[in-house]
């Protein structure tokens, strides 16, 4: 059986909805704690939302520092396949495993709300089993969503096929291009600010964007890394 380690910082959230996701999908939860850096032979790892540290600098300055991203950083260069979700994206962009930042809504206010999105990526490690310009709902929540970079970083992002996930319809945040989501140049790793754990059960989830209404659309993430490590 796969091994996911699901990371918790001072802070975190959603590490215990992630781990529930990863054993929906089949996989064993692995809990990591912040100041180890023995990820314990993790076959992929999990950075779940929350306010780590408290978002005291900038959401995720603190954490980028923590003993455990040293070993999660060598991995991801290594090809392990890691997720940020939400406060995890941000940390993800402050170790620079992704490009970009993530600053302020810019409405200025805390978001929570079922968000659709446009799947742009579906050969990442973590989308292989969504199709090209499948629209999916997971939710959303968030203060500091907006994704920003450089017009030349966009550009990559956009030449490369780097841009996993859209905004579909109103842009929540105000983040360029209508980003939601992103992936590093090896697919490996990936960074979104919509939380897909908290759509992984029938009954517990938003209805989906299409076909039935079963509230599952985020349990995809974590059966398509299974299928990666699979090959």
């Amino acid at each position: 059986m796969a091994r996911i380690g699901v990371v918790t910082f001072p802070g975190t959230l959603d590490d215990r909805d992630a781990a529930r996701a990863v054993r929906l999908a089949g996989a064993e939860p692995v809990a990591l704690w912040h100041a180890e850096r023995d990820l314990q032979g993790v076959d992929a790892v999990v950075l779940p939302g929350g306010f780590s540290y408290g978002d005291y600098l900038r959401a995720g300055a603190i954490s980028r520092f923590a003993p455990v991203m040293d070993s999660i950083v060598d991995g991801a260069n290594r090809g392990l396949p890691v997720l940020g979700i939400c406060n995890g994206f941000q940390i993800l962009t402050e170790a620079h495993l992704l490009p970009g930042s993530m600053i302020k809504n810019d409405h200025l206010h805390f978001i929570c709300r079922e968000q659709t999105l446009s799947v742009e990526n579906a050969d990442t490690a973590w989308t292989r089993e969504y199709t090209a310009g499948e629209r999916i709902t997971i939710p959303l929540k968030n203060q500091d969503g907006q994704y920003v970079a450089d017009e030349a970083t966009l550009d990559e992002l956009e030449g490369e096929g780097r841009v996993v996930f859209r905004y579909d319809g109103w842009n929540p945040n105000g983040s360029r291009r209508g980003i939601a989501g992103i992936s590093n140049a090896a697919g490996n790793v990936v960074g979104l600010m919509p939380h897909p754990e908290h759509a992984v059960e029938a009954g517990f989830g938003p209805d989906g964007a299409n076909g039935p209404r079963t509230g599952t659309d985020g349990l995809r993430f974590f059966t398509s890394v299974l299928h990666s490590l699979v090959g």
